[in-house]
């Protein structure tokens, strides 16, 4: 593994978040930038709120809650609770210190700033070393189709549960966003590219679906290396399996594979799997498990390093020129 070549990952969700962290702590100070989902994104109270970037770095920063994942540790949510009083909707549910980072960067694009520039800000002011970009500047929004109708993706997410039945999935505003100055020039430059154990339909899919990021993620010359957030035919958290199951896609590791297929040169999935691997050699698709629970930073770091050493043998089996 050359530990000074760029990393970019693509990340999305609690998932996405702690292989990122593993990658940081892997990797070099500055080597990695995590290109982050922003299709989840809304406006609620008068905030604009990023719960994939706050996921993203709140984890990178140390400050994310163990047992959820996302959220701030030892977060109260005093204000939510007055709002609730005051008859305002509490379903997306905002903690105290989780807010100020809300009011921060809405005030930030209020004065102007782009969602890169003022992420960056956020991130630097709590220590975070590693990059996070926003996949893009533009608004992206998911629509989640159900039986009930379209849903707006926090209302499916969040407010329904993950109850209603996805029956078809559209990234409102993708096909005229732009990928930003930033993430083109991270992919660009990167010397390998991991898509990190997020959601292949919502997660990944929002990022896959910027031209400009879709285009430059076909480079061949690199490494790309999905990971699975299926294990055991589930997902560890999240609607991933579910809405793999309704929109008829396989739920396992190779199904997540063939979803991103087109965008990777390997694939890591959980050793409790293995016994998929023959398949995975039917398709095409190298492949090699390894332990991908990760439940402390040093679970997360192995599975990087795993990860990392599946990239460079990839790039050592390639034809030199």
């Amino acid at each position: 593994m050359n530990p000074s070549a760029p990393v970019v990952a693509l990340a999305g969700g609690v998932g996405g978040a702690k292989l990122a962290v593993g990658l940081a702590e892997a990797l070099p100070p500055g080597a990695l930038t995590v290109i982050v989902n922003t299709a989840d994104d809304l406006t609620l109270h008068g905030l604009h709120i990023s719960p994939d970037l706050d996921t993203v770095m709140y984890n990178l920063a140390g400050l994310s809650d163990p047992a959820q994942g996302w959220g701030i540790k030892g977060d109260t949510t005093g204000a939510l609770d007055l709002l609730g009083r005051y008859g305002g909707p509490t379903w997306f549910r905002l903690g105290d210190k989780d807010m100020a980072t809300h009011i921060r960067r809405t005030q930030r694009l209020s004065e102007g700033a782009r969602l890169t520039e003022a992420t960056a800000e956020l991130c630097g002011a709590l220590g975070v070393r590693s990059r996070v970009l926003p996949m893009t500047d533009s608004p992206v929004a998911t629509r989640v189709q159900t039986p009930e109708g379209e849903l707006e993706f926090q209302d499916y997410f969040v407010a329904r549960g993950t109850r209603p039945r996805v029956t078809g999935v559209r990234f409102q505003g993708a096909e005229t966003a732009k990928a930003t100055p930033e993430a083109a020039e991270a992919i660009d430059s990167a010397g390998t590219i991991v898509y990190c154990p997020s959601n292949p339909i919502v997660s990944l899919g929002p990022i896959l679906a910027i031209g400009e990021i879709e285009e430059r993620l076909r480079r061949p010359e690199i490494p790309r290396i999905g990971v699975s957030p299926i294990i055991g035919g589930s997902a560890l958290r999240g609607p991933a399996a579910d809405m793999m199951k309704s929109l008829g896609h396989e739920v396992s590791a190779l199904g997540v594979a063939e979803i991103l297929r087109d965008y990777i040169d390997g694939f890591v999935f959980d050793d409790e799997d293995a016994p998929l691997l023959p398949a995975f050699g039917e398709r095409g698709i190298a492949a090699r498990t390894a332990p991908s629970v990760m439940t402390d930073t040093p679970s997360k770091k192995r599975l990087a390093i795993e990860v990392l050493g599946f990239a460079e043998e990839i790039r050592n089996q390639a034809p030199a020129g």
